[in-house]
């Protein structure tokens, strides 16, 4: 599973940096976005992603930053080589997403070979800013594209909207609640089932077991007695390999509301818009600061927590004037070892960065 970051910036896109979007490739190939900038087709262009690959995208809140580019990569999948028929595109967003994807296709008139879905994330009560009501969109106006298909409306419960429920064998994924005090932001968590150990098929020759049902049980956990010996799994079966978890949050000051989904995440993907001594006006503008992410990484337990949306205030490279965005790593490095966390690893997203997260072995002690 690979995070493919092809935009890092916040508020708005440079020569040198796109604003937010990110791509997660599975093994299978498929690729999930995650918030889609404006300019997010040409970043696509630039990376290792291929938009035929896309079958869904989350959006995390309707800031422009994270949402303007959304029309245009949907515009640009169609483009891409014949889709079987009975594909559809899936969109995840907050309450809202519907209005904006569909008045964007339908009013451009953009013709689409596929059918598509938006499922909006229905906020709580404390989500909401106090001139909400100004704001708020009109969720009954507009037709329906010719290809739009009606998405669910997802709810809460006990703090977590199921975007994709757990089905064995098959990735999940939650959202929370992300304070970003002007608008409802949501983080998502993406999280694998285990992967059974491998079999070792050369020992199982050695004992004379043929290939067949005996192969799938032993592998599937399940003793099983063959010509009057008992054959254990765990004598010819690997240690099983755990499901990654990644938790992805939108723009944010505070996601206390999310701790408990985010929990031993191996890759926490946390924006860091402004460094430590602008705390105050990280907090007005419902942004985090370096320390911010590495004390939430620390309570989640990250394996590894990977620094994004960086104020353009921060340059990309040393070769540019003003500071760098080495001092938003160094922060973060320098809370956590406060906090006497030695096991999380820092890194600094940048444009077209490919991360790797890699699955871990489960450890079984026997009783």
């Amino acid at each position: 599973m690979q995070i493919i970051f092809l935009g890092t910036a916040s508020c708005f896109p440079t020569y040198h940096r796109g604003v937010s979007c990110l791509a997660l490739r599975h093994e299978d190939g498929s690729v999930w976005i995650f918030d889609c900038g404006e300019g997010s087709q040409v970043q696509l262009q630039r990376s290792c992603v291929r938009p035929g690959k896309i079958t869904k995208i989350f959006i995390t809140h309707l800031h422009g930053d994270h949402l303007f580019g959304l029309p245009g990569l949907i515009a640009t999948i169609s483009t891409q080589a014949s889709f079987k028929s009975d594909f559809i595109l899936d969109i995840y967003g907050p309450q809202g997403l519907r209005q904006f994807v569909r008045q964007s296709l339908y009013l451009s008139r953009s013709e689409l070979p596929f059918k598509f879905k938006v499922h909006e994330l229905i906020p709580e009560s404390y989500q909401l800013p106090k001139d909400w009501d100004k704001w708020k969109p009109d969720l009954v106006s507009g037709s329906p594209h010719p290809q739009e298909l009606l998405g669910d409306s997802i709810s809460a419960q006990n703090d977590a909207w199921t975007v994709i429920a757990k089905v064995k064998g098959k990735t999940s994924v939650l959202a929370g609640h992300n304070e970003h005090l002007r608008i409802p932001s949501f983080g998502y968590v993406i999280e694998e089932p285990d992967l059974s150990g491998k079999l070792d098929v050369d020992k199982l020759a050695s004992m004379k077991i043929p290939p067949g049902n005996v192969y799938s049980r032993l592998k599937q956990g399940e003793d099983v007695t063959f010509d009057g010996n008992l054959v254990r799994s765990k004598d010819v079966v690997g240690s099983p390999k755990k499901g990654r978890k990644i938790t992805i949050m939108g723009d944010t000051c505070n996601s206390d509301r999310m701790i408990k989904l985010a929990l031993n995440s191996d890759a926490l993907v946390h924006e860091s818009t402004l460094e430590n001594y602008m705390l105050e006006n990280a907090l007005e503008k419902g942004h985090s600061t370096p320390g911010m992410a590495a004390k939430y990484a620390h309570e989640i337990s990250a394996r590894n927590l990977i620094l994004t949306h960086f104020s353009q205030r921060y340059r990309a490279t040393s070769e540019e004037e003003g500071p760098t965005v080495d001092i938003l790593r160094k922060e973060a490095e320098a809370s956590l070892s406060e906090l006497g966390n030695t096991s999380c690893k820092v890194h600094l997203a940048h444009d077209l960065l490919e991360f790797s997260v890699k699955r871990t072995l489960i450890v079984i002690q026997d009783g």
